[in-house]
């Protein structure tokens, strides 16, 4: 018996001791997340666009396997990788961040200037008119997936530098509920977004109250503004969020000249105007990151088109198309 009672006393020592690991694995995995909040917002208010023009039965699915490849990335790919970097080779974080903001910006660039010459084709579309919505759904999905995962790398690298040292299981552990977390909120909110129309609709037809069937007709209206909403905020975020991350990167490398003027300016704007200074400050110095983000967005645009596009067809194998502007 008293065999049996140390025994449990044992299992109950590990037991808390598990508890209070899971409790710090949850506790670093909420701060590292919100750093990442940028890249969350990005993710959040890009994914609806590749479900547009769909059967309303499709969407559901189409949202799925974008999770479900968003997860794959997370765990499968970045995860394992992002700590093998971090072990061996942790001064290449940065540099790999900053490509990665880079690609934001050339994406939210080119949003940007397809509005001004609609004539261009972004690098992500494809290059033949099809008319198979099979074949076009498994384009849309394999477009999204990839640029989630740019976007989950922004995100896993924030989280894993947010981390404190600790031993390779909490870190892998925390890295997971972060990406399981995020994941699931992203795409759970992507999912209720896309089908809040379908929800209005239901309720302006089968409500009981009038004030039920006047608020589900309100949801339907107002969807159309909300998603343009939603891609301009997507856009305004790619291009805040990879223009920050390719300035904080210069400046670790040595090279934060631009970084310290934006900082400076941001700081000299927020105390002339005397009010909320630190939420001003933030404002000044994602407006100004955006501008830079935008910039160097542009830049690449035609850098893209000319070079890395005409190279990345010939090692498939595919003959150079000149792509209108």
């Amino acid at each position: 018996m008293s065999g049996l009672l140390a025994l449990l006393d044992d299992v109950a020592a590990i037991a808390k001791i598990a508890a209070a690991s899971a409790d710090d694995v949850i506790g670093q995995a909420a701060k590292a997340g919100a750093k990442a909040a940028g890249a969350v917002i990005d993710d959040a208010a890009v994914t609806p666009k590749y479900v547009a023009g769909f059967h309303p039965a499709r969407e559901l699915p189409i949202v799925r396997r974008i999770a479900m490849g968003s997860l794959k990335n997370k765990l499968i790919f970045l995860l394992p990788a992002g700590l093998a970097l971090n072990a061996f080779l942790p001064g290449i974080i940065t540099p790999l961040l900053m490509l990665g903001g880079a690609y934001l910006c050339f994406e939210g660039a080119e949003k940007v200037y397809h509005i001004f010459a609609p004539q261009h084709h972004d690098a992500d579309e494809p290059e033949d008119l099809v008319l198979d919505p099979r074949h076009l759904e498994e384009q849309k999905v394999a477009g999204a997936i990839k640029t989630d995962f740019i976007l989950s790398a922004e995100i896993m690298t924030i989280a894993l530098a947010e981390i404190p040292d600790g031993t390779f299981w909490m870190e892998a552990a925390t890295l997971a509920v972060v990406a399981i977390g995020i994941t699931v909120m992203v795409y759970g909110s992507v999912a209720l977004i896309v089908k809040a129309d379908d929800i209005g609709l239901m309720m302006s037809q089968k409500g009981r109250l009038g004030v039920t069937r006047a608020l589900g007709l309100g949801i339907v209206k107002a969807m159309p503004g909300l998603l343009k909403l939603l891609m301009i905020i997507g856009t305004a975020a790619m291009l805040w969020v990879g223009g920050s991350i390719v300035l904080h990167g210069f400046d670790v490398l040595g090279f934060g000249l631009v970084y310290g003027i934006i900082h400076d300016l941001a700081h000299g704007l927020a105390h002339t105007i005397g009010h909320f200074e630190g939420f001003m400050a933030w404002l000044a110095t994602a407006a100004m990151d955006g501008v830079f983000g935008l910039a160097l967005g542009l830049v690449l645009i035609p850098v893209t088109d000319k070079v890395f596009l005409p190279l990345w067809r010939m090692a498939r194998g595919k003959p150079s198309a000149a792509k209108g502007h």
